[in-house]
């Protein structure tokens, strides 16, 4: 195939990569795909570099029609996906044919599937990276989410037949759920915490609030005590950090955060 047509964007479809690396000393944000191994393992059924560009799909699926033969994979959250009409097997490479559509019937476990291309997604490089910055509107597809009447290039597969059936270990495949256990480790600001405070961040349950984006995770539950005032210097924050603000509750920081926050 050389292209994709995008006859419904979804809810929140967005061409992805491993993320943009080296610019957050400009304050630009690394992006890239939520769930990385689901992107990664998408990559490397068909054929692709592990940090190709491929769609990440939030919640609501696409329909996608291509316009050519190749072999693409779905991974991530399990959402449903139909080929033509057919269910269609996910964490594994499959042939379709030019005029083939796929689409998503709903959610069943999980958030964020990802759509692997054999062959990558051509989109322009922005700082090194196909990542799409929705903050900020650059990279990825024209810096926006895909809706119907997009079209996407694709990379060249010539010898996409050998990857069409293979598939990811079942061992190599996440569980996703809808209430895991998080580990965590304790950051630099850990004593601004009462220890009342550390113990009901550790033992309480939390939901996901609607809030939640590719920026931050927010969290509801019982408020997390500090000892003092919420407010630190500013400082260097990673995928994954917990920052707790003035009403106790915790944000869980994700792949489009800014690239210093003031919270502890």
């Amino acid at each position: 195939m050389t292209a994709i047509e995008v006859l419904d964007g979804g809810l929140l479809s967005t061409v992805q990569d491993l993320g943009r690396f080296g610019a957050q000393q400009y304050g630009v944000p690394v992006s890239g795909a939520m769930d990385v191994w689901a992107l990664r393992a998408a990559n490397r059924l068909v054929g692709n570099d592990e940090g190709a560009a491929a769609l990440e799909i939030t919640l609501a699926g696409p329909v996608l029609r291509f316009d050519g033969p190749g072999v693409i994979a779905v991974t991530g959250a399990d959402l449903g996906a139909c080929l033509d009409g057919q269910p269609m097997p996910s964490w594994q490479a499959v042939g379709v044919a030019a005029g083939a559509e796929l689409s998503f019937s709903g959610v069943r476990d999980g958030l964020r599937a990802y759509l692997g291309v054999g062959g990558g997604i051509d989109v322009p490089l922005v700082l090194g990276s196909r990542s799409t910055l929705l903050t900020a509107r650059f990279g990825g597809f024209m810096g926006r989410a895909l809706t119907a009447g997009d079209r996407l290039a694709t990379g060249r597969c010539a010898d996409w037949q050998e990857f069409a059936g293979r598939r990811l270990p079942r061992e190599f495949v996440p569980e996703y759920g809808h209430a895991p256990t998080i580990q965590v480790i304790l950051g630099p600001q850990a004593d601004a915490f009462t220890d009342e405070g550390v113990r009901t961040l550790l033992s309480a349950m939390y939901t996901l609030s609607s809030q939640s984006d590719r920026v931050g995770c927010r969290l509801t539950g019982p408020r997390i005590a500090h000892r003092g005032g919420a407010d630190i210097v500013s400082d260097g924050t990673a995928f994954g950090a917990v920052q707790v603000s003035g009403d106790g509750l915790p944000i869980v920081l994700m792949a489009d955060r800014g690239t210093t926050g003031g919270y502890t």
